[in-house]
């Protein structure tokens, strides 16, 4: 599969929404930020440690909601009821703090917009073009709407995002679940699907699940953390793989 950078074995292609086909991960951890500073500064008062891009990466990055608030809370020495899904976004839970945080996500997202990466569009499309089947994994639950909003659902074969993962009680990555369910649902073996992921949590989840391609995104300038999480090949942007003519 020289035309798109992969090994020859590959027949499928299983992609992460934010960060590698929309520009929408810096929402993402901008809406962390707003979200875990106003909580710690209640909590700690003006003295507190900020949320910075190191604990995004480290403890939020490619998880599900809550267990992004669990894994990060949990860095700080901090424990909260878990709550119920459906806590409002000023209640003192993990879902609590996840809700405020996905709310923060969805008014970024209507005044600032969603953008696509166009050359990974163009590599999907490529990918389509030569045979190749195609899923989005993604942990948002926000996944289809935004993949409506740029015009790509029509991309993907399958589709296991946060909601999908919740129904079926799939965990999140850093397991592979999700990636497994998608190829499962594409009908190859992870042996044969090739994994694109910007997030550590997503490298990890592409090791474990022994699939037999991982590449990883670049786009923060972590190139090194994404080798050693598991990545086979890391790019800044898809198009360096081929398939962009």
């Amino acid at each position: 599969m020289t035309d798109l950078g992969l090994p020859d074995s590959i027949q499928a292609c299983l992609f992460d929404l934010d960060g590698v086909v929309t520009r929408t991960a810096v929402v993402h951890a901008a809406a962390w930020k707003d979200t875990f500073d106003a909580f710690l500064r209640a909590r700690e008062g003006e003295g507190f440690r900020p949320f910075d891009d190191a604990d995004y990466d480290e403890y939020v990055d490619g998880r599900p909601r809550a267990d992004g608030v669990r894994t990060f809370l949990a860095s700080r020495g901090i424990e909260l009821p878990e709550g119920v899904p459906d806590d409002p976004p000023d209640a003192p839970t993990v879902h609590g703090i996840g809700n405020r945080k996905n709310d923060l996500l969805l008014e970024k997202i209507r005044t600032e917009g969603v953008q696509a990466y166009d050359g990974t569009l163009r590599y999907i499309e490529a990918a389509r073009r030569l045979g190749l089947r195609t899923a989005i994994v993604s942990s948002s639950a926000n996944c289809l709407d935004v993949l409506r909003s740029i015009g790509a659902e029509h991309l993907f074969d399958v589709r296991i995002d946060g909601v999908v993962a919740a129904e079926r009680g799939l965990p999140g990555k850093p397991s592979p679940d999700t990636f497994l369910a998608a190829a499962r649902e594409l009908g190859v073996e992870p042996s044969r699907a090739a994994v694109f992921e910007d997030a550590l949590a997503g490298m990890d989840a592409g090791r474990a699940g022994r699939f037999g391609y991982v590449v990883g995104v670049d786009r923060v300038g972590q190139t090194d953390a994404l080798y050693a999480h598991g990545a086979d090949r890391v790019v800044k942007d898809l198009a360096e793989l081929g398939g962009g003519k």
